[in-house]
């Protein structure tokens, strides 16, 4: 991996997507890792320019060369700098699964998506 920290911007608000990124961090990282909840945390999308709606709709990871990774592709980036997940993004590169990822990831992210926004919590 040639980016050496990167920035994991996630909704808080989810149970679901809470209780995954508190299995993230308790992994020890290979690489810093910045965990902002957008939930809570509007100045750090204002400070990257990104819109809550665009943050609430798909995963963003952002890496130091500036690069913003979404959706299944942010996982996998995510994954490589994780012990026990990094076999996990190598196979799904060697095997090509990453178009079935997005594609299966799509779904869901437009799932709770709308889901989250019924609440009132996108805009």
């Amino acid at each position: 991996m040639s980016v050496t920290s990167l920035t994991v911007l996630f909704d808080g608000g989810c149970p679901l997507c809470s209780r995954e990124i508190a299995h993230y961090q308790k992994l020890k990282s290979l690489i810093p890792i910045h965990w902002v909840d957008i939930a809570c945390d509007d100045e750090a999308l204002t400070q990257r320019g990104l819109k809550r709606e665009d943050a609430m709709a798909e995963f963003h990871v952002l890496d130091d060369t500036g690069q913003i990774h979404k959706g299944a592709d942010g996982f996998v980036v995510l994954w490589q700098a994780l012990p026990y997940f990094r076999w996990l993004a190598s196979i799904c590169q060697i095997l090509h699964l990453l178009p079935m990822i997005r594609w299966g990831y799509a779904r869901f992210a437009r799932w709770h998506y709308q889901r989250r926004c019924a609440t009132g919590v996108c805009g």
